[in-house]
């Protein structure tokens, strides 16, 4: 069985939100932005149910929640503050921070690693893409 047919309803619905599928020999990798938190957790309920535990090991599913410009976000590092940084880089001087938890605002997205924000105390600059999630 193809693996585009194995996870048949994964593959449709991620194509219907505008995610990539690519089959790789034995791996079928999903990948993009879908509109909501809940569309992902459904897209991993689906995984889940088509192979229990995900024990396969013939699917990547790479897909994050597209936040608007304007939105909320929330910082979700592990238990250290958010650096607000001056520009896009680690090597950019630190302009100000957001706690675990706090829920700050998106400008914009500078690229996919990279975001303008704003926190609560009007301070902005760029933080890490991945300690950031769409709050819905």
């Amino acid at each position: 069985m193809a693996l585009a047919d194995k996870y048949k309803e994964l593959v449709d619905l991620a194509q219907q939100y505008g995610a990539s599928v690519s089959d790789e020999g034995n791996v079928l990798r999903v990948n993009g932005e879908v509109p909501s938190a809940a569309l992902k957790d459904k897209m991993w309920e689906i995984y889940d149910r088509i192979d229990p535990n995900f024990k396969s090991n013939d699917l990547v599913l790479d897909v994050n929640v597209q936040a608007a410009d304007g939105s909320k976000v929330k910082v979700v590092t592990r238990e250290s503050n958010l650096n607000i940084r001056k520009g896009p880089g680690t090597d950019q001087p630190i302009v100000g921070k957001a706690a675990h938890g706090d829920t700050i605002t998106l400008i914009s997205k500078y690229n996919d690693q990279w975001w303008y924000v704003r926190d609560n105390d009007g301070e902005e600059g760029y933080s890490y893409a991945q300690y950031l999630e769409p709050v819905q």
